[in-house]
């Protein structure tokens, strides 16, 4: 019989243990891979938050499309002026009828009425109805300040109260990002009219 011979586990490269070489090269993989994922991950988040604030103000101005196209189509009397909270100045004839309000009259009654203002000191869009006086933020972040104009059919402002006038009304904003403390500037334009003209 034989005697067996004490068996030594290998030893060299071909052993179970990892050299320190391995050990760096798979850490500096794994960092690579590691930090490609986080900035994947924080890339889709930036881009998710943009493309939100944009979704945010389109819809938002799509609603205040949608009500404020409802009231004109139905309205007796359009009047543009200047105004706030609790003034409201036509504008006379014979001068370019642009101003930072519209009052919308369901009948020729003037007492009766629906009216959007710039707010000058928070500068956003309002609406006021005139049975309640509740005041409503339509769109906040407004920049310019002449936002309504009454023209005619060719686009050229009207200085008199035509019966047959178009609407423009021209609101631009600004809404802030997340990131950088960037801004984008969003500029919304329509023309509406009467439904109906006497």
């Amino acid at each position: 019989m034989k005697m067996s011979r004490n068996i030594r586990p290998p030893s060299g490269p071909s052993a179970g243990a990892f050299t320190l070489a391995e050990m760096m090269i798979a850490m500096a993989i794994f960092s690579l891979v590691l930090a490609a994922t986080l900035s994947s991950q924080l890339f889709g988040l930036r881009m998710y938050r943009i493309a939100d604030a944009k979704l945010t103000v389109s819809t938002d101005a799509r609603a205040v499309l949608n009500h404020l196209r409802g009231e004109i189509w139905t309205g007796k009397l359009l009047l543009v002026g200047n105004g706030n909270s609790s003034a409201f100045t036509l504008v006379a004839d014979n001068t370019p009828h642009c101003g930072n309000a519209l009052r919308i009259c369901p009948t020729t009654d003037t007492n009766n009425f629906i009216y959007y203002y710039l707010d000058a000191v928070d500068f956003s869009l309002k609406r006021m109805v005139s049975s309640n006086a509740q005041i409503q933020t339509v769109a906040r972040n407004v920049t310019n300040l002449v936002v309504f104009r009454a023209e005619d059919f060719q686009g050229n402002t009207l200085s008199n109260y035509l019966n047959n006038r178009v609407i423009r009304m021209q609101l631009q904003m600004r809404q802030a990002e997340y990131f950088g403390g960037l801004s984008e500037y969003y500029q919304l334009q329509t023309r509406l009219a009467r439904r109906v003209i006497d």
